[in-house]
């Protein structure tokens, strides 16, 4: 006869995907988007009552709905994070898996894609699934781990992928590397491009990131010796001479000359490796405007069928990278991987973004503890704050739609991964975030449920505020 099925409906809602923007509600079915009503009227509960009785009479479903009143604030599909770091195993101090997936659900992640330059490095099948069965036992997010190219980061042996499939393993990455050898990079990809396996590359010529490292620390040795925090750049410092200041941005401005030429040197030649390779290859925290008009030219030959059949070449850009100038103060002194660049750098990853390009947004959540900040460890804490910073800047200054955010955010990166979330249509997961996208907040880190709690963010305002997060129908965050 009727079923038993856990039912909800959330009405007296906005929603957005990348093709939607109406009110309406909808009703979720064992964690399954059932059914989609548009249109202005279903703010009052009656009316949502009658409704959602008739399509549960229909289907036979005798199950007592759970009704969420959304209060007019904005649904969306949760977001989908190609690239962060929860440091787990090994570096707990920094973070762990429910640290990391509590932060997750706070800035509206469903899906996340996790770096291995965990302690050990996961560089294996056994080692990676370990994780993901793990946070499938927590049922807040959808974890795909990554293993490494090469064991342990070694850039010698690829052996690990060959245990591995693309249902289980989608991508693969050398994280904060990159593989030094073309010819195992090519080896690595290979085999990578036969499974259906994305390559995930941080693109940065090791020879020349080693190149830049003494400006770095020189820069650390004078603000160390001057008590400048590394990972507090809003810190006043007006007993710092002239010459120090000059010095530290000097040498900091040095290191970044470098590390935009070992990003652009690995772009071009990971999109090469790939063609001979025939794999899609994923070019992660696209940074500079030569790295991006050579995935450009990467992405016109192949739709002029000019590439090797399996060659796909892809990119994500971070909210870090859209929203900061490292060439200018308080952020000269912000350290990340890939640097923060010049605002004609920017300015070009927007436009990326805007003509369709840059395929997603990536966090590169990299949380570190206060000390290894101030010791000059590079990488931001991102999940809490990714939407916000998104939002603020290209929604509210660069005139994108909310639905084209949800494209980049969402839909895009769910495709990458062939996950069936990323839109609100019928028979898609019910991973879905509600959000204010008009509030205004300041961002306080020793609120982040993250253990990271270093941000070039900290005391800024932001526009955009999560409010609630579903995973499979089931609320994880918010009241």
């Amino acid at each position: 006869m009727s079923e038993s099925k856990s039912i909800l409906v959330i009405y007296n809602a906005r929603l957005v995907d990348s093709s939607m923007d109406t009110e309406g509600f909808l009703v979720v079915v064992d964690g399954k988007i059932h059914a989609i009503y548009a249109g202005a009227g279903f703010s009052d509960p009656r009316t949502v009552v009658n409704a959602v009785s008739t399509v549960l009479t229909d289907e036979k479903v005798d199950s007592k709905p759970v009704f969420y009143d959304a209060k007019g604030l904005t649904l969306m599909p949760s977001f989908v994070d190609m690239r962060a770091h929860f440091r787990y195993p090994g570096q707990t101090e920094k973070e762990d898996l429910d640290s990391g997936l509590k932060a997750a659900a706070a800035g509206g992640f469903g899906t996340l894609v996790l770096m291995p330059n965990t302690r050990p490095v996961i560089s294996t099948k056994a080692a990676g699934m370990a994780v993901v069965e793990e946070a499938r036992e927590k049922s807040t997010a959808r974890i795909f781990q990554t293993i490494s190219i090469t064991k342990n980061f070694e850039g010698q042996d690829t052996t690990g992928i060959d245990e591995i499939t693309a249902e289980d393993f989608p991508v693969i990455s050398e994280d904060g590397h990159d593989v030094l050898s073309t010819s195992v990079m090519l080896e690595g990809m290979s085999k990578a491009g036969r499974k259906g396996i994305i390559v995930a590359c941080h693109c940065e010529d090791v020879s020349l990131a080693e190149t830049a490292r003494p400006y770095r620390q020189r820069a650390l040795g004078f603000m160390k010796q001057y008590n400048i925090p590394a990972g507090k750049i809003h810190v006043q410092t007006p007993d710092v001479p002239k010459a120090v200041k000059f010095e530290i941005d000097g040498n900091f401005a040095k290191a970044n000359e470098i590390l935009a030429l070992a990003e652009d040197a690995a772009t071009m030649r990971n999109i090469e490796t790939a063609k001979l390779a025939k794999c899609h290859v994923h070019i992660c925290h696209c940074s500079t405007k030569i790295s991006m008009d050579a995935v450009r030219r990467a992405k016109a030959d192949i739709k002029a069928g000019l590439t090797p059949e399996d060659f796909n070449c892809t990119v994500e850009v971070t909210p870090h990278h859209i929203s900061m100038v490292g060439t200018e103060e308080p952020y000269t002194r912000a350290l990340v991987n890939p640097p923060l660049r010049s605002e004609d750098d920017r300015r070009a990853v927007i436009e990326a973004l805007r003509d369709g390009t840059a395929d997603c947004i990536g966090t590169d959540h990299a949380p570190h503890t206060q000390e290894d900040k101030a010791a000059g460890s590079p990488g931001f804490t991102g999940l809490e704050t990714a939407f916000a910073t998104c939002n603020t800047i290209l929604v509210k200054k660069e005139g994108f739609t909310l639905s084209k955010l949800s494209q980049l955010m969402s839909e895009n990166p769910a495709k990458l991964l062939k996950v069936k979330s990323g839109r609100i249509a019928v028979g898609y997961n019910a991973d879905l975030v509600l959000i204010d996208p008009d509030e205004e907040w300041i961002v306080n880190p020793s609120l982040f449920q993250s253990k990271g709690k270093s941000t070039p963010l900290e005391g800024q305002k932001l526009t955009g505020k999560v409010h609630a997060t579903f995973y499979n129908g089931i609320q994880v965050f918010g009241k």
